[in-house]
């Protein structure tokens, strides 16, 4: 059984799938370990760094791919290289499922057992995997930090001979593991921060941190089974926007963390609102990528939009990769443990198992998973027939 980890090759990336930590852990197993080289380059992971921890490092990229029988890696693979894969292999990435259609087909006609770490279950036995938790724990870490280099003033506040300075406001927009994150690092700078989530039991967790919780009446919210938040009726959009634009009017910095898996990110700070937010303010959009949250931003670039900075920096964890590749390095390890027969020698692709319903997207030549086959089937129904 051989694991093989291709370097990253989407602009920006600069994380990797498996650290030296990892490889030596894995190899204690039985697992053999081959890795392109340059893989950790761009993370501070040098080829020897993997040597010494017991992996082979491989020049050609091609071969590495065909014979692994688990490949690793952060990114999903670029359509012309599903053909590179062993048939029957085990391919775990990022994948992004709902919308990437044929790189999904691509890698079921292939005979790839094709694992999506976004899809890994939130339930307490999955934690350990959960890679879209630990790497947005440091997109809300990083986007603070950002925030607080661009912004015009100090956050903390500071008492001098020369006077008082009051300590910056900061505005979070959703209350999830990134925002929760956020709250905890611009508390740490000292700033005075606000935040706001459509789901009410998430209030607790806010004031938990030191902010207050901004309670705006949407009437019936709530979130799903795997904790994320309802989508709004139009009424409720518009209620929000009016109760989150008197707060942004008296913010220094702004951070939106609201998305909706699957689908494009909500549109809730609209220009309107950047208009009344204070000159020199700053707002960093983490959704950017997928629609974005904030009206005017642009992914991967810093616009300024009536003296208001909005930050749109793409793959906000990659900015912090050695972490960040530590992180997702250990969800994959954590993954690979849990399904790894000892005694076979073998990964356990148990379709069964809680976990793997929910993740595997493709096994032996089709699509398994009940989500992803369900919109397609929607999808399917409402294309427009064709005149015969």
């Amino acid at each position: 059984m051989q694991i093989a980890v291709p370097a990253e090759n989407h602009e920006g990336e600069r994380r990797v799938a498996l650290v030296p930590e990892s490889v030596k852990k894995l190899s204690k197993s039985g697992i053999a370990i081959a890795v392109e080289s340059g893989l950790g380059l761009k993370a501070g992971f040098s080829d020897e760094d993997y040597t010494e921890a017991g992996a082979t490092v491989s020049s050609s990229r091609q071969e590495l791919m065909a014979s692994g029988d688990i490949v690793l890696r952060v990114r999903k693979p670029a359509l012309e290289e599903v053909a590179s894969i062993k048939k029957g292999a085990v391919h775990i990435s990022y994948l992004d499922p709902y919308n990437e259609n044929e790189t999904v087909d691509a890698l079921a006609a292939q005979g790839v057992s094709a694992i999506s770490m976004e899809m890994i279950p939130r339930t307490t036995r999955a934690q350990k995997m959960d890679a879209l938790s630990s790497q947005a724990n440091l997109a809300g870490y990083v986007m603070v930090i950002l925030a607080a280099q661009k912004l015009d003033r100090i956050l903390p506040m500071m008492m001098t001979p020369a006077g008082t300075i009051s300590p910056a406001k900061v505005f979070v927009i959703g209350a999830g593991v990134a925002g929760l994150q956020a709250i905890a690092t611009a508390k740490r700078l000292g700033a005075r921060v606000e935040a706001f989530d459509t789901r009410p039991v998430v209030a607790e967790q806010v004031q938990s941190l030191g902010a207050k919780f901004v309670d705006i009446d949407l009437g019936e919210t709530g979130q799903t089974k795997d904790g994320y938040a309802k989508e709004l009726t139009a009424e409720q959009l518009e209620m929000q926007r009016q109760g989150m634009k008197q707060v942004i009017s008296q913010s220094d910095i702004v951070i939106t963390t609201a998305q909706v898996f699957g689908r494009p990110a909500p549109r809730i700070v609209t220009q309107d609102m950047v208009d009344v937010m204070k000159q020199g303010g700053v707002i960093v959009d983490m959704a950017v990528d997928s629609g974005g949250n904030v009206e005017g931003s642009k992914s991967g670039e810093t616009v300024v939009v009536s003296g208001v900075s909005i930050i749109g920096v793409s793959n906000l964890p990659a900015e912090v990769c050695r972490d960040a590749s530590q992180m997702y390095s250990a969800n994959l390890f954590n993954l690979v443990s849990e399904f790894w027969d000892e005694e076979g020698k073998t990964f356990n692709l148990n379709l069964e198992d809680d976990i793997l319903k929910g993740c595997v997207i493709t096994h032996d030549g089709g699509i398994v998973n009940e989500a992803i086959k369900t919109l397609r089937d929607g999808q399917d129904r409402t294309q427009p027939k064709k005149e015969s």
